[in-house]
């Protein structure tokens, strides 16, 4: 068993915004009522957020996606106790010509951050 000096790599959560491995939504997620620093995956954004400007259909926008998202989130912590909670929202995809909106599993986990600090990260069921 290893020591903890013994420590050989470690990823933090600011490398890991830095790369763009996590996408940093703090200040909207302040307006939605969060109070610890939030993050989504890259995946999670992809499947949840992202939308080319050119294919604004039915009013669809990151920021009102990333809104929902958040929304949802928010619902699930009043709902669920402990640090992790799974729900969902419904989303149209970006291929999807005729904007029929699909359900999209996400994970929520409360977690320390790089100084312990509560950090809230949003993913999706198969990410850690």
């Amino acid at each position: 068993m290893m020591e903890s000096e013994d420590l050989i790599y470690s990823y933090s959560r600011a490398q890991a915004i830095s790369d763009g491995v996590l996408l940093d939504v703090t200040d909207l997620a302040k307006e939605a009522g969060f109070r610890y620093p939030v993050a989504l995956t890259s995946a999670a954004w992809a499947d949840c957020v992202a939308w080319r400007a050119a294919s604004r259909l039915n009013g669809q926008s990151e920021a009102g996606r990333l809104w929902d998202v958040l929304t949802m989130a928010r619902l699930a912590i009043r709902k669920a106790g402990g640090n992790q909670v799974s729900f969902g929202v419904r989303v149209v995809p970006q291929h999807d010509s005729a904007g029929k909106p699909q359900l999209v599993s996400l994970k929520m986990v409360v977690g320390p951050g790089d100084e312990l600090e509560p950090v809230i990260t949003l993913m999706l069921p198969g990410e850690d």
